[in-house]
This record gives structure tokens, C-alpha cells and sequence, in this order.
């Protein structure tokens, strides 16, 4: 399915080669085939496509570039509890699944010294291929409702309290170490990631949305919650060409009867604050939605999209109410992978860690719904749980673990159907946040002061 191309530059280099140039290695797709296409082990990935000839290493135990990808994310699936206990199962399965490769180093040490030569290079092309992947998986999925969807929300994920990542700071409560924070754009028609930023725990994830951006695709519409609206952000979303669903709360001010629309339906509102006079004021949709609870609370979403037939209100409530699967998303790199809290001692090995743990998810994912669509089912009703339990198990015998099995394994990881009688809530749990609602936004006519201001903004823009 997804495996390391050999098809590479003129140079291949290797990550301790004193060279500092990228290869052009990405990850390709092979012919359905999980396994080696010729000797059948090696439980993730297929083995190297044809290699061109390399040139001679210094002595000693070498990390190619491939070694090294594949050891990084299987020490997101192994089991153990500490970094080392990790890469020894990792490395092992490696050498296993390449047994007529050299093996690679033997110490976590050069891991890690290793690791630290890739570039920013290497993660894109790596990221960017997996998208391309993502698109040709998802199939019928791509599209809700006529559009992309990408939900965005960002988390926290904590480090230890080691005197070195204690730059990363901490934005969290009372007694909460240091932090990374990751914002994911989360594509609602698959359950997978589509791009992450990582930035320190003091970031914005209106920031690092800003960011994801041009990654992108045409027809893609943005749903986010309360956090996300802010007049700088729906600017750059509209620059962009991009539709959003944004959720807004109590500490939004809008203004209807402007005198800048032409026509109005009753959903026309304006987000004009105090600060951004000296710019045109954003039309903006209003919708206004009931919760489908005992509470009944209003929901106020905000939308560029004043077509009624491209999104209508109960497209836009479903949608919505789909946005939950990013932070069931969260739950699940945090939960089920055990990286609640990270490992590494170091903040740019924690940035790393982070980065192979959305990575192993994603291509945990990638090969869960290529099985599970290939049965006909949606995507949406994959079980992480039990996808991981699969590959863990062809990581303990992966001279076993042959394609045909596993890819009937991984099509059977579904979330169980029955009809529960009861609620599956647990009790009421001391650390668990209990954050009030956002509410609903404040809305006014516009003054005539304001009326008057709007219409050079209005007329240029």
C-alpha cells in the first residue's frame, strides 16, 4: 500500500552523511499489496521499489533515510511505556521486515542523531504525498454534502518538566508542565488528518490555521468552533478563496442594517470591530440553530456561503455537528496511541514525537479506510482501538503477518453497532474541564455614525 520509492536524486543520501541535501524520497502506492510484494512479511509496509546504487557509507551502523521513517513510526504503535523499550521492538520489526537489508544502528542514541539531520524538506514531501493518498482513499467520501469539509481545532499535549522544555511554555491550568500545541485540519468525510502545525504551547490556533491554508483543496469549507472567529482569520479564509462554518459565541459583536448589503434575507450580519474601522466590514451569514438536547440552546454559526441551495441550514447543522469527530480524533492519538503526555527530554525531539504520532495515525487510518471502504462501509465507522490492536499483533509476528489476513483484519476494525441501553458516560471525573458554553453573539443595528463610516470602506472595497 504505502511504502518509502527508492526513486530518488542522483545523490541518495543518508541522514548521517555529512551532505545536507534532500532526497526526493516519497511515499508511493504499490498495487494493494500491505506486504512484501515477493517474500510476503513485513506487517505496515511494502518493501524499497527498485534502488539505484549507493554510495559507500562511513564504518560503522548507518540510519537511511528509510530505516529511519519506518523505526519512528513504529514506535508510535509499540506498546511499551518507555522511548527505549519502544525502539528496540521498533528496530527489531524493522530488521524483520528487511531482513536481506544491512540493519540499521543499534543505539536510541544515534536514532535521535540521526533524526535530527532531517530538514523541513523532508517532512513536506512526506506530508504532502500522504495528502495525495488521502485524496485516491477517501474515493466517494471526499465530498458531504457537496462540499470538502475540514474541521480545525488544536489541543495541548504535554512534555516532561525537564529543565530544556521548559521554553516551550505553558498555557494550560494551574500545575500543568510545559506544552506543545497542535492544530490539525481534520477531514470530515475520512476521520484523518489532512495537516497539523506544531508550535509551542503559548501558539495560536488561529495562527497556525492561517498557516494550513494554502494546503487546501478547491470546494473546501472550514468548520471550527467558537475560538476560531476573529475578523483577521475570516479575512485571510476569504482571501484564500476558502468557505468557512464558523461557530460564534457571546464574545462576538455584529451589526445588521449596515446599508452595505444589497438585499437582505434576515441572515445578513456584519463583523466590523472597533479596531478594523479603517478596513471594509465582512458580510457574513447567520445561522441559527437549535440543539437537538433537553437544553434546546441556540447555536449561532457564521458562513460566507449566502447560497441557500450549496448550504442549506440543516446541511449546515449536520456539518457541524460532524465537526465533534476532530476532538474524538484528539482522543485517539492521546488515548488509545498513550501520548497524553509525550516522552522526549528535548523540544525539538518532543516536536518530533509529535510529529511521527499524527503521522502514525494517519497512516494507521489510511490503511483501516482503504479496507473498510473496500467492503462498502463508511470511513466514519473505523475503531482506532482495533486497528491498532491489529497491527500490534502483526508487529510481534511480522514474518506471519501476510496481506490478505491483515487487510481482512483491518476491514473488520469498526466500531461495534448494537444499540446500547444504557448511557456509556462514566462518572463525573475531577479533571475533566467543564467550560461554559459559548453562547450567543451580541447583535445590533448599526448606528447612523457607523452607517456613515461604512461607506467609503463599502464603496472601495
Amino acid at each position: 500500500m504505502l511504502f518509502l520509492s527508492g526513486q530518488q536524486s542522483k545523490e541518495v543520501l543518508h541522514v548521517n552523511s555529512y551532505l545536507r541535501a534532500y532526497p526526493r524520497s516519497v511515499y508511493k502506492s504499490a498495487s494493494s499489496a500491505l506486504g512484501h510484494e515477493a517474500l510476503s512479511h513485513g506487517p505496515l509496509f511494502s518493501a524499497l521499489g527498485q534502488r539505484q546504487k549507493q554510495p559507500e557509507r562511513p564504518m560503522g551502523r548507518q540510519w537511511s533515510l528509510d530505516m529511519l521513517h519506518f523505526t519512528a513510526l513504529l514506535m508510535i504503535y509499540a506498546a511499551d511505556e518507555a522511548l527505549q523499550d519502544r525502539f528496540k521492538a521498533a528496530r527489531q520489526c524493522v530488521i524483520e521486515m528487511f531482513r536481506h537489508r544491512r540493519r540499521p544502528g543499534r543505539t536510541y542514541q544515534g536514532f535521535i542523531k540521526a533524526q535530527k539531520r532531517l530538514s523541513p524538506e523532508a517532512v513536506e514531501y512526506l506530508k504532502d504525498h500522504l495528502r495525495g493518498q488521502h485524496r485516491r482513499v477517501a474515493g466517494e467520501f471526499w465530498e458531504r454534502w457537496g462540499w470538502v469539509p475540514f474541521a480545525c481545532d488544536g489541543s495541548r499535549v504535554e512534555v516532561p518538566r525537564t529543565a530544556r522544555n521548559q521554553e516551550l511554555g505553558c498555557a494550560g491550568r494551574k500545575k500543568t508542565g510545559p506544552q506543545l500545541f497542535v492544530t490539525t485540519l481534520y477531514h470530515m468525510g475520512t476521520g484523518l488528518p489532512w495537516d497539523w502545525h506544531i508550535g509551542k504551547g503559548t501558539e495560536s490556533e488561529r495562527n497556525h490555521l492561517r498557516v494550513m491554508l494554502p494546503k487546501l483543496p478547491p470546494s473546501s469549507l472550514i468548520v471550527a468552533d467558537a475560538g476560531f472567529t476573529g475578523y483577521a482569520l475570516m479575512q485571510a479564509m476569504l482571501e484564500a478563496g476558502l468557505s468557512f462554518l464558523i461557530r460564534a459565541g457571546s464574545n462576538v459583536s455584529l451589526l445588521t442594517d449596515l446599508g452595505c448589503e444589497v438585499g437582505s434575507d434576515g441572515q445578513t450580519v456584519w463583523l466590523w470591530p472597533q479596531h478594523q474601522r479603517n478596513t471594509p466590514p465582512l458580510q457574513l451569514r447567520l445561522l441559527r440553530l437549535k440543539r437537538m438536547d433537553r437544553t434546546g440552546r441556540e447555536i449561532c454559526l457564521l458562513t460566507n456561503v449566502f447560497d441557500h441551495q450549496r448550504l442549506p441550514d440543516e446541511a449546515a447543522a449536520i456539518l457541524y455537528r460532524m465537526r465533534w469527530g476532530v476532538e474524538l480524533f484528539y482522543r485517539s492519538y492521546k488515548q488509545t496511541l498513550r501520548q497524553r503526555k509525550l516522552r522526549s527530554h528535548a523540544p525539538q525531539q518532543a516536536r518530533w514525537e509529535l510529529h511521527w504520532g499524527m503521522t502514525a495515525l494517519l497512516l494507521l487510518g489510511l490503511m483501516s479506510v482503504e479496507a473498510i471502504v473496500s467492503r462498502g462501509r463508511d470511513p466514519l465507522s473505523l475503531s482506532v482501538a482495533q486497528a491498532l490492536r491489529v497491527i500490534r499483533q502483526a508487529m510481534s509476528s511480522p514474518r506471519r503477518a501476510l496481506y490478505p489476513r491483515l487487510a481482512a483484519r483491518l476491514a473488520g476494525a469498526v466500531q461495534d453497532q448494537y444499540r446500547r441501553r444504557g448511557s456509556k458516560k462514566a462518572h463525573d471525573w475531577p479533571h475533566k474541564k467543564n467550560d461554559p458554553p459559548p453562547g450567543t453573539p451580541k447583535i445590533r443595528p448599526a448606528t447612523e455614525t457607523e452607517r456613515l463610516w461604512a461607506q467609503e470602506p463599502c464603496a472601495a472595497a
